[in-house]
């Protein structure tokens, strides 16, 4: 049973949101007739987008928050019914112990990841990390130094921007 953990960026611009899409569905085909298990933090974007394409691939999804009060203090209204809709899909959802959500709680949240993943998919442009730590980059170089495959998902043509 592979178990795939995403990361990603957070503001795909909308052709981006549909090429990485078609990226993530032909990636996931890959694994037809095995049972998945899709680990994601549900957060707009990627990890969203991935999170949709587990449960439309007929895997498993599970959802790992940073901190106790993410849902009320971090959720967008504009994400909030697709949020509720894939947390209430997942078949596990890990809150952690952090009262706020912080950048100790979304580096945890990061490990967590990486902790369950067989293998990490980044929806990343490839950009350094930029020093504030809990970011796309930065998962991608922990899961590294873990050992965790890396598949890298940026479609020609893909660009971040609004949502």
């Amino acid at each position: 049973m592979p178990t795939l953990a995403v990361t990603g960026h957070m503001d795909l611009a909308p052709t981006a949101r549909k090429l990485a899409g078609g990226a993530l569905r032909e990636l996931l085909a890959g694994y037809a007739g095995e049972e998945l298990v899709g680990v994601s933090c549900i957060a707009p974007g990627a990890d969203a987008l991935f999170a949709e394409i587990v449960l439309e691939a007929g895997g498993t999804l599970v959802v790992v928050l940073p901190s106790l009060d993410y849902r009320a203090a971090h959720v967008e209204p504009d994400h909030e019914a697709l949020f509720d809709r894939l947390a209430s899909a997942a078949s596990e959802v890990v809150v952690l112990p952090f009262q706020r959500a912080s950048r100790r709680a979304y580096e945890a949240a990061n490990a967590e990841l990486i902790r369950r993943a067989d293998a990490l998919i980044a929806v990343w442009d490839g950009t350094p990390p930029s020093g504030r730590g809990g970011g796309t980059a930065d998962t991608v170089l922990a899961a590294r130094a873990a050992g965790v495959p890396v598949h890298v998902v940026w479609p020609a043509g893909a660009v971040r921007g609004p949502a």
